[in-house]
């Protein structure tokens, strides 16, 4: 009888203990984590994006479907894709806006028209398509860092990385917030370089009271699915610049400035009459989708307040912004669960979280064949991407899911 208390008490002292959530507690060889894996149950099914399309007046939306229908006007600068360039024009203040079939192809119409050439400074910090337009038109896109705390180009960084060869300057908006213009517009002027903004995030942002497209020599957006705003699959340039556009606009339709009139080089960039009709829905809609992301922002700041591991990214009042991302960072050296892992847990919970931006430009190729030592002058980017979380917002999502979502990490870092 005493050998069996003993033995009980050997096999409950040996048990390894669980966590609360249903994971494993966590063992650590210095700050590395060995065991994470998080298995609490989620009780809805919906799946949650970061980025689940937006859907405007289906009603109106179906209404413009029939009339372009009708006309069979689907492509070529149909009445929707004016009637979207003159309404977005008019909404960011900005002189001219030619609307195109993505963002990507906006990107390189825009770098072709500005006729960069050899290196242009652009953030590895980013999604890899601005390092992809470059590279597509054999210009180097030289990696430069970050500033820790807006996730976006270190003008003095910026500065360091120029040579006799570069030939411009893109900066990237993120998170619905803005790059230090003044800083990199100082800079361009300077050095006498073009300077250009990937706005893919930034669509109905301001800075100083401006409006987004209308900083550098022209800003490009994306209005592709997972933007707050979208066309299914678009994107558009602004500028104020007079020529430039007119310029960008002929390269968009194959150099056409008339019926077999061929007047510069150009591609198929034109944006279909389908999704101009959808722009237009959902740009009557667009205040409806910012009063969302920002009442979904406000409670994901609330749900996790106070926790010592985790940096929640928040947005300037004094600026306009469309709360689009919800952005966090992970300490992993105090956090009782890594970012990967709090990413592999919530993915089983259909909660598609996501690492943003990982990991890095640099490391993609061609980029890592073509500068294998890149990471040693990203230090701080080398950073960022091992700690970006960023959590599903939107109108698909609900309070009870962000506040599910708060719990969740809020156990999984603290290990409680």
């Amino acid at each position: 009888m005493q050998r069996r208390q003993q033995h009980d008490h050997r096999r409950r002292r040996g048990r390894r203990r669980r966590h609360p959530l249903g994971r494993d507690r966590v063992r650590r060889s210095g700050a590395r984590h060995q065991e994470e894996r998080v298995t609490l149950v989620r009780a809805s099914k919906e799946k949650l994006h970061v980025g689940r399309p937006n859907i405007g007046d289906r009603d109106a939306l179906m209404a413009r479907f029939n009339d372009l229908l009708d006309r069979r006007w689907l492509t070529n600068s149909g009445p929707f894709v004016n009637e979207l360039e003159q309404r977005l024009a008019a909404w960011l203040g900005v002189q001219h806006v030619v609307a195109v079939c993505n963002a990507t192809v906006a990107l390189e119409i825009a770098i072709k028209a500005l006729e960069l050439c050899g290196e242009v400074i652009v953030p590895s910090f980013t999604f890899v398509a601005t390092a992809h337009a470059l590279q597509w038109q054999e210009i180097t896109p030289v990696f430069c860092d970050i500033d820790p705390h807006t996730h976006m180009l270190d003008a003095e960084e910026v500065e360091m990385r120029i040579t006799p060869r570069t030939t411009g300057i893109m900066g990237v908006h993120l998170w619905g917030r803005t790059c230090d213009v003044e800083a990199l517009t100082r800079v361009a002027e300077r050095h006498e370089l073009a300077l250009l903004f990937d706005a893919a995030h930034a669509f109905g942002c301001s800075r100083g009271g401006v409006m987004v497209g209308n900083f550098g020599t022209a800003e490009v957006f994306s209005f592709h699915a997972t933007k707050f705003f979208n066309t299914f699959e678009g994107g558009a340039i602004a500028t104020n610049d007079a020529t430039l556009a007119r310029k960008m606009r002929l390269m968009t339709n194959f150099g056409f400035a008339g019926y077999d009139d061929v007047v510069s080089i150009g591609t198929n960039g034109k944006m279909s009459e389908i999704a101009a009709a959808m722009g237009i829905t959902n740009l009557e809609s667009i205040q409806q989708f910012i009063d969302v992301n920002r009442a979904n922002y406000e409670r994901y700041r609330a749900g996790l307040a106070g926790i010592p591991a985790i940096c929640m990214l928040e947005y300037d009042d004094r600026d306009r912004t469309n709360y689009q991302y919800i952005v966090v960072e992970i300490d992993n050296e105090r956090s009782a669960s890594s970012r990967d892992a709090i990413v592999d847990a919530l993915w089983k919970q259909d909660i598609y979280a996501r690492r943003y931006f990982y990991p890095g430009c640099h490391r993609m190729e061609p980029y890592r064949s073509l500068a294998p030592h890149n990471q040693l002058l990203l230090p701080r980017t080398e950073d960022l991407v091992q700690r970006t979380l960023v959590l599903p917002t939107g109108t698909a999502v609900s309070e009870d899911d962000i506040d599910f979502i708060c719990g969740f990490l809020r156990a999984a870092v603290t290990g409680t």
